[in-house]
């Protein structure tokens, strides 16, 4: 089997300057000793080092667009696709991936570290070796990310924690999969419409914004003016606004009519967003903003610059939020808003 690696930095291959961690371990020497003697043996693992490699922290959708351009580049050649990357933002990215490579026919798993190579308790051998073995397996489909002996769909994880070497974890589906002897695999919904051709990554104006008791109206409409091509307005609960709020559920809507979708998500990791089932989030319902399922902050977010990026605009990307492209959002969602 034929593996491609595509390597974009991250603490996973970062070494000691007077500035802190920055990129510079042999991470092609590291691998090969790793691979020396297994089934993969020589030659059946490429890798790909992306330029300039980066703290994942400062990630941009036009780093997004260089790993799906190296994947295609390499996509005749590999039977399997794995992207070392940092931690930081790796579940913004592997949910980025997910939108854009539904018709890329191969696994691509992402995975990273909580601590560099070259340190004795480094959890780096244990996620790597996981990815590869998530690519062995012929289980792994679409975008996935490995991390902590856990396989996740790449756009249903958030990053939990800082330093547990379990630093991700998908709060509304659990994992894919877990390590053992042999793996343990769970079922997970997947569905998704897909997406054909699409148009690359490009910067987008996009607000994310948490409600937080004491918000004014003035000071949200000082925010959105001027107007972002979108908010990402991450709610209480179910999708609850202060309603008692003088104003504010007027800011929400003169905004949505002069054509900025207003995405509710919510601050729970574990979350079901229906707009309506309260009061509280009944207004901005009916103002014409839109919940986003039970889907992640990263997976809400990446998919609004998806959909920007694919030149959609106003109410036409709202309808798209509650539609599963790559299976980021239970479909019994869709018909919540």
């Amino acid at each position: 089997m034929r593996i491609h690696v595509t390597y974009t930095g991250g603490t996973i291959g970062m070494v000691d300057s007077p500035k802190g961690l920055i990129p510079g371990a042999d991470l092609h020497g590291w691998l090969s000793l790793i691979l020396k003697g297994t089934q993969l043996g020589e030659g059946n693992v490429t890798i790909t080092d992306l330029d300039p490699l980066i703290d994942s922290s400062n990630a941009t959708p036009d780093n997004w667009q260089a790993i799906i351009d190296d994947l295609w580049m390499n996509h005749d050649d590999a039977d399997a696709f794995v992207v070392l990357h940092g931690t930081d933002t790796m579940s913004y990215s592997a949910a980025a991936l997910s939108y854009a490579l539904t018709d890329f026919g191969k696994p691509v798993v992402l995975t990273g570290s909580q601590l560099p190579l070259g340190m004795v308790e480094t959890d780096a051998t244990a996620n790597v070796t996981g990815a590869l073995n998530a690519t062995l397996s012929h289980r792994a489909d679409g975008v996935t990310l490995f991390f902590g002996h856990h396989l996740f769909a790449g756009n249903r994880v958030t990053k939990s924690s800082s330093w547990a070497f379990e630093g991700f974890s998908s709060p509304a589906t659990g994992p894919l999969a877990r390590t053992g002897a042999p793996w343990r695999w769970y079922p997970v919904e997947r569905a998704g419409c897909g997406w054909a051709d699409p148009q690359p990554y490009t910067r987008h104006d996009v607000v994310v914004l948490d409600m937080v008791p004491g918000i004014t109206a003035e000071r949200l409409s000082h925010i959105l003016k001027p107007r972002p091509e979108a908010v990402l307005l991450r709610a209480y609960g179910v999708g609850n606004v202060p309603s008692d709020e003088p104003g504010l559920t007027d800011v929400l809507r003169e905004a949505i009519e002069d054509g900025m979708p207003v995405i509710v998500a919510s601050q729970c990791e574990q979350s079901e967003v229906l707009l309506g089932h309260y009061e509280t989030g009944d207004a901005i319902a009916r103002a014409g903003a839109v919940g986003a399922g039970d889907m992640t902050l990263e997976a809400a977010y990446a998919k609004i610059v998806f959909l920007l990026s694919q030149g959609l605009r106003g109410q036409e990307l709202a309808s798209w939020v509650c539609k599963s492209i790559a299976g980021e959002l239970t479909p019994a969602y869709k018909a919540l808003r």
